[in-house]
């Protein structure tokens, strides 16, 4: 947006030059809703309170552009830089850049509780299952379990040698993980506050993880030696690791031998699941990467549809949802 009135548009085919125009507002009709106008090459089509239709009838494309639902400008006061919704929806947690995590009501954006404790930077921050209990990671190379009801820390895990990167939760949450920028993705025992093993080191800061079941054909290998009974949920699982290094890496949760390596076009940011044999990774240079786990030599797909990071990777409905750094 270059102010109130007008907006910039684009349109990009893959292959073809990109078709650039704005939008217009000429003013309010008599029921509320603003008179839109495109330039050369774009239609305004349906144009609601909460939402413009533009079409592109040369590439044969149409957008529907939304305005937010609600907007809460008062939890941060700088870039959220993580956020996660409790499963009953009734709270979130986010992380900023202004050095806070903070947990506020999802219906009004009304603060809750302040999580204060780690040293520098917090970079991740997701709700256990339970909506109760928050996990964190931070620059100061620690991961920390929380209370939404009283802010207090219960659990600090300790081990990493460099900042933690993101988290998982294995099933209802009595084991998590993490990475890092030391290269290495740790499995955690919540009851003991103990770590009950180093998943992966590939020697690469790891961006992102990702716990999945696996597809029941592809084989996971087998671990050295038996699993600590502190182990629960880790059978028939893998773990996605999304690295620095321009690799997206599968490794076999309980057996911690790696299942598969794909070398992408630039660092990997974010992966996810989209089903037991289907996941998506985005990397720096603006991919998100469609892969099958039983069969990683060539991606399902490469979407590109702008050069700007992929920083995060949610699936939804029969689709997913990507953020990019634009």
């Amino acid at each position: 947006s270059r102010d109130e009135g007008e907006a910039w548009l684009s349109c990009r085919s893959t292959g073809k030059p990109t078709l650039y125009g704005s939008v217009t507002r000429r003013g309010l009709s008599s029921d509320g809703v603003p008179d839109i106008v495109a330039s050369e090459g774009f239609v305004v089509g349906e144009v609601t309170k909460k939402s413009i239709l533009i079409s592109c009838p040369h590439e044969n494309v149409s957008t529907k552009f939304l305005a937010p639902y609600t907007s809460f400008c008062r939890i941060h006061q700088k870039s959220i830089t993580c956020l996660d919704i409790s499963s009953g929806g009734g709270l979130g947690v986010s992380t900023s850049t202004d050095g806070t995590m903070k947990i506020w009501q999802a219906a009004n954006g009304e603060i809750r509780r302040l999580l204060e404790g780690h040293v520098y930077d917090v970079n991740c921050c997701r709700f256990f299952p339970s909506g109760l209990v928050v996990l964190s990671g931070g620059m100061d190379a620690q991961l920390k379990i929380w209370s939404a009801e009283d802010a207090s820390c219960v659990v600090t895990f300790k081990g990493h040698k460099g900042g933690v990167l993101d988290t998982a939760i294995v099933d209802r949450g009595r084991n998590v993980l993490s990475c890092s920028r030391d290269g290495t993705a740790r499995l955690w025992d919540c009851g003991k506050s103990a770590c009950l093993g180093v998943i992966a080191d590939c020697g690469s800061p790891i961006n992102g993880i990702a716990v999945g079941t696996a597809d029941n054909s592809l084989n996971l290998g087998t671990p050295e030696k038996p699993p600590s009974e502190r182990e629960v949920g880790t059978e028939g699982k893998i773990l996605l690791l999304a690295r620095e290094d321009k690799k997206l890496q599968g490794v076999g949760l309980q057996s911690r031998q790696p299942v598969f390596l794909f070398v992408g076009s630039d660092a990997f940011n974010c992966c996810t699941f989209l089903s037991s044999a289907y996941i998506l990774a985005g990397t720096q240079d603006g991919n998100i990467y469609q892969l099958d786990v039983r069969n990683t030599n060539a991606p399902i797909q490469v979407i590109h549809r702008s050069g700007a990071p992929v920083l995060s990777l949610l699936p939804y409905r029969d689709g997913f949802i990507a953020s990019q750094g634009n």
